[in-house]
């Protein structure tokens, strides 16, 4: 049975959410606070995190950041009452996965957290086709511990750049288009927010490219998208 964690301030919401994540076999764990929401995030082990926006205490986008502080990279999918495309912006870019506003239909509620749940079977590295280790000169992942180091130097990086550079380790020499990373990395449902993977993959090359202006790793196919270098030694 998967594990969700609810964090919302509207009963009504909780319970009628609930009652359908049961008929797809889901626990759900609930939490009307900030700080309670919060702290169930950090130190429980949940297959879905879904967080409301407007919270009592601390908000949210604040409670996303922090447990992505944590390096809990479980998938979060946030609600809210708001519209606009910049609080969207502002989920993705802070660490979510999905991004729902309220009011939403429970059909289309359950087919998100679905999809949270298989994206992340999809994502989690299987020992037979990716190795444990992924080197490129002197960048080095570790996918099982989901730790990235540069000249021995561990690099921070958020769970989309991480992602994105998993696949792009992958796949060396492969190009992708930023449709084709937006829908693989963040999911079908983001169609239209091609400029995210464009500010992701900025601050990535920030964090392991030495010369901006000439990458070595994240390179520009020029008309396509980008890839990563086959010069592996």
């Amino acid at each position: 049975m998967k594990q969700i964690l609810m964090i919302e301030d509207d009963p009504s919401i909780v319970e009628l959410a609930t009652i359908h994540l049961k008929d797809i076999h889901c626990e759900v764990t609930k939490s009307h606070s900030g700080f309670e929401g919060l702290h169930l995030a950090t130190t429980g082990t949940y297959d879905v995190i879904i967080l409301d926006v407007m919270l009592p205490e601390i908000n949210g986008i604040e409670i996303c950041k922090r447990i992505r502080a944590e390096k809990n990279f479980t998938p979060i999918m946030m609600l809210t009452a708001r519209s606009e495309e910049i609080d969207k912006i502002i989920g993705l870019e802070t660490g979510a996965d999905d991004y729902l506003t309220k009011p939403f239909s429970l059909r289309e509620f359950i087919a998100r957290v679905k999809a949270l749940i298989r994206r992340t079977e999809m994502l989690t590295p299987e020992p037979e086709t990716i190795p444990e280790i992924l080197q490129c000169q002197n960048l080095v992942m570790n996918t099982t511990k989901r730790k990235v180091t540069l000249d021995e130097q561990k690099i921070e990086l958020t769970p989309k750049e991480f992602d994105l550079l998993l696949l792009f380790m992958s796949n060396p020499g492969v190009s992708y288009s930023r449709e084709t990373l937006l829908n693989q990395v963040w999911g079908y449902e983001f169609s239209g927010y091609e400029h995210t993977v464009n500010s992701h993959i900025n601050r990535l090359r920030t964090k392991i490219e030495t010369n901006l202006t000439t990458p070595k790793y994240i390179l520009t196919t020029w008309g396509i998208g980008y890839r990563f270098t086959e010069e592996l030694k």
